[in-house]
């Protein structure tokens, strides 16, 4: 039996801004320089990571440094979005060294987001923001062990991708800048709330999913023999 081709580089599932966001991707790939390269682009993530870092550690003394995390969620969104595009564009072949690099530098950019948040919050919350850097890091753990499963991967929950989020974060940051983080105690143990069970549901319809796939394999093996 020939074994299935790899396909992590093959996202499955809708979001709200796909539609918009393949026509501009397929726009722009081809008029990219020559020079700019896959690997180029997801380096890059390092870059924009150190400096939301940075502009969480200035944000202590004075919000409007959010505005640097907002500018650096849109050049990682740039970045992210045409890597593996100019890959593919280009046919440069580095389809699992692009899953793994651009997946595992999602997760750096994610976690220095989280800790941008935790340097500004008020006393009281730090605990809350570690259970959101867990439950948002289970999110991507739960769609990496999917696709080990099923050689599907699915990065979009309920509608929602990685762009929709990066909008949120940045209206998120507007919010911040002109009212302050005296509403975070009541919004940030909501939100790990919320997170959490969106979480459960997820897992609990993948295992569904994935007990569906078991059975009907093992139907199949079983009707196999008794055909032949």
């Amino acid at each position: 039996m020939a074994e299935e081709p790899f396909k992590g580089d093959q996202k499955h599932g809708t979001s709200v801004l796909m539609r918009w966001e393949n026509a501009f991707r397929a726009k722009w790939v081809p008029r990219l320089p020559l020079w700019l390269e896959t690997w180029h682009l997801t380096y890059l993530t390092l870059l924009w990571s150190g400096l939301i870092l940075l502009s969480g550690w200035l944000a202590r003394e004075a919000l409007h440094w959010l505005w640097l995390t907002s500018a650096m969620v849109v050049a990682q969104y740039l970045s992210d979005l045409f890597d593996g595009a100019v890959g593919r564009h280009r046919n440069t072949g580095l389809i699992k060294w692009g899953y793994y690099m651009d997946h595992f530098l999602d997760y750096v950019f994610q976690s220095s987001i989280v800790i941008a948040y935790m340097l500004i919050a008020p006393g009281g919350l730090s605990g809350y923001f570690v259970a959101i850097l867990v439950l948002s890091s289970a999110f991507m753990v739960s769609s990496f062990l999917s696709f080990a499963a099923t050689n599907r991967f699915e990065i979009y929950f309920f509608g929602i991708g990685p762009t929709e989020i990066r909008v949120a974060i940045i209206a998120l940051n507007t919010s911040i800048i002109f009212l302050g983080t005296s509403w975070w105690p009541v919004t940030v143990p909501l939100f790990t709330a919320l997170l959490a069970l969106g979480l459960i549901f997820m897992i609990f319809r993948t295992q569904k999913e994935l007990w569906r796939i078991d059975m009907e394999a093992k139907r199949a093996s079983q009707k196999g023999p008794e055909d032949s």
